[in-house]
């Protein structure tokens, strides 16, 4: 099941196009999608595909646009940590991104005065209530996984002792997510994605979900021996090698560059850039 934010109302996409969510009886309010996932699930299964209608992508917004929690996860790809300069962390490393940074899968994005880099994860979504969760059970309040970038102005994250990463990836847009919200039945092995990031055409950086240090069910099991998990909470859990403040020469999101963010049977987001008025 692919559940997206159709112009703020619930719309499943299929091949053919969308079906909103409310000609099966369903509350079409993104807010409610969570309280209805299993019988949208059930409903998703039998839906006639003659009756998807054609949709502009430009008219999808965030699929979760008002989580009330955001974790994200640093250093969870060997590349990346070693990159950084950092040995493999031995348990997650969590910040936070603020939800007012939560956009849509596509559109322009304000480049705040700095250095703007990019951050191509996969984001795990939570569908029901969990707290102390084994490892082995990690995979249950997951309902959907959704294409993320966490987008950083690295000057005010590096800022200080300690760093400022919540704030430094937190600007207004710096949270894009979608196309859509993928159940794990969609996919083949939900473990084991493809994931690429694009530079106005250039492959800036490509790996496997397969490779991280953490998989999601660790994340899950870590993170809800602390924090109550709760429906619609996001968690991005890390991005691979090949960031731009990590290049030689260095290299950062400058105005009209267009950022390609994809992961394998998930789909893909565009953002372009211009400078913040």
């Amino acid at each position: 099941m692919r559940i997206a934010n159709l112009s703020g109302r619930l719309a499943l996409l299929t091949g053919n196009g969308a079906v909103d969510v409310a000609d099966g009886g369903f509350d079409p309010d993104p807010a409610a999608v969570f309280d209805q996932w299993d019988a949208l699930l059930r409903w998703s299964a039998g839906v006639d595909p003659a009756a998807a209608a054609p949709y502009d992508e430009a008219d999808l917004r965030a699929p979760v646009p008002e989580p009330r929690q955001v974790f994200a996860v640093a250093l969870n790809y060997r590349p990346h940590a070693a990159e950084a300069g950092y040995e493999d962390p031995d348990q997650p490393l969590v910040f936070t991104k603020f939800p007012s940074c939560v956009t849509g899968p596509g559109g322009t994005v304000d480049l705040p005065p700095g250095h703007v880099d990019w951050e191509v994860e996969l984001v795990a979504v939570i569908g029901r209530p969990a707290h102390r969760v084994p490892e082995e059970h990690g995979w249950d309040p997951v309902v959907a996984l959704t294409v993320g970038q966490d987008l950083s102005e690295r000057i005010t994250q590096l800022a200080g002792r300690p760093a400022q990463f919540s704030l430094g990836k937190s600007f207004p847009g710096f949270g894009p997510t979608g196309p859509a919200l993928v159940s794990l039945d969609d996919l083949p092995d939900p473990g084991d994605l493809e994931l690429t990031c694009t530079l106005d055409g250039e492959v800036v950086q490509h790996d496997r979900t397969s490779r991280m240090i953490f998989p999601v069910p660790r994340l899950v099991a870590h993170l809800s021996a602390i924090c109550p998990l709760r429906p619609g909470d996001l968690v991005f859990t890390g991005t691979p090698a090949g960031v731009g403040n990590r290049r030689t020469p260095q290299r950062f999101i400058g105005p009209g560059d267009t950022l390609v963010s994809r992961i394998e049977g998930l789909g893909e987001m565009r953002h372009t850039f211009r400078s913040a008025p």
